[in-house]
């Protein structure tokens, strides 16, 4: 099972909804810890050096900022983007 980063901007309820349907479900939530208010680019960073996978809903920012870092060679542990919708 894939660890979780979940991004600042991630509808907490997803997170919650995962957490109920896989109990042991290994996530960290941005806020939460020293990367609060962080670039793209250090999550991303950060989320390859610990081998997890970076939730979020950020579309076109997380796009580029993946895409120059596995142009330049760098490790990107996973990424998903989670389309945003009306709940």
């Amino acid at each position: 099972m894939p660890k979780l980063l979940i991004d600042e901007n991630l509808d907490q309820r997803i997170l919650r909804g995962l957490q109920l349907r896989v109990p042991s479900l290994t996530s960290t939530i941005v806020q939460e810890t020293s990367l609060a208010g962080a670039t793209d680019s250090a999550l991303l960073q950060w989320a390859a050096e610990n081998n997890y996978v970076l939730v979020t809903h950020d579309r076109t920012t997380m796009l580029i900022t993946t895409s120059r870092r596995l142009r330049s060679g760098q490790k990107v542990a996973g990424l998903v983007i989670v389309r945003k919708e009306q709940l």
